[in-house]
């Protein structure tokens, strides 16, 4: 397998995250955005949108780190673990890969792409819709070890990126201990894999 990304994305870190998980063999492709890698005729024929990660699988050319997540364990799991065949199961890690592609991708995402990269985006918005996700989040994730129980799935895999960075948007994490447990048991996961952090928007505070 081959893997097209950013080191500091967190789309591609959810990749990677989960290759590592599944302890799969894979070669890593450094894109760099702020050149315009991205661009290039070469990665626009792997994703016309010019989108990272892109991932390489014998004949298999999949773009969109969510899409990815559900390839992965739907191809490696056999048992089932990380994306669950149970209907109720199956539909609420759907939910929490909505909330990735939705929520947070327009709330931590976004606020950290403004400090991080200088995104012409708007902070204030993007801190708002964080704290709202982050109040609900933190009383779904009461009592519980991973999102969906007792055991890790890919919706865990899917939202821990950009949660567990927000602070480099400059948003806070300390008023959520539920959430920074999770994140804690996350990194617990054999094999992980952190992604690395920059100070960019980091406040005391907000650390």
């Amino acid at each position: 397998m081959k893997l097209y990304g950013a080191t500091l994305s967190g789309h591609t870190h959810r990749v990677r995250l989960f290759l590592s998980l599944l302890n799969l063999p894979y070669e890593f492709v450094e894109i760099d955005m702020r050149a315009r890698q991205n661009r290039s005729p070469e990665h626009l024929a792997r994703n016309p949108f010019g989108e990272v990660p892109v991932l390489e699988d014998g004949e298999l050319t999949l773009a969109d780190s969510t899409a990815i997540l559900v390839y992965l364990a739907s191809r490696y799991d056999d048992s089932g673990r990380w994306l669950p065949r149970e209907p109720v199961a199956a539909a609420r890690v759907q939910q929490w890969l909505s909330t990735a592609s939705g929520k947070i991708a327009y709330g931590p995402c976004a606020a950290r792409l403004v400090t991080v990269f200088g995104a012409p985006l708007d902070h204030e918005r993007a801190k708002e819709i964080s704290t709202r996700l982050f109040d609900v989040l933190e009383r779904e994730l009461a009592g519980r070890r991973y999102v969906l129980g007792e055991h890790a799935s890919i919706a865990d895999i899917a939202a821990f990126s950009y949660i567990e960075h927000a602070p480099e948007g400059g948003v806070s994490l300390k008023p959520y201990p539920n959430i920074r447990s999770w994140l804690a048991n996350v990194r617990a996961l054999p094999g992980f894999v952190a992604m690395p952090a920059t100070q960019a928007g980091v406040a005391p505070e907000a650390a």
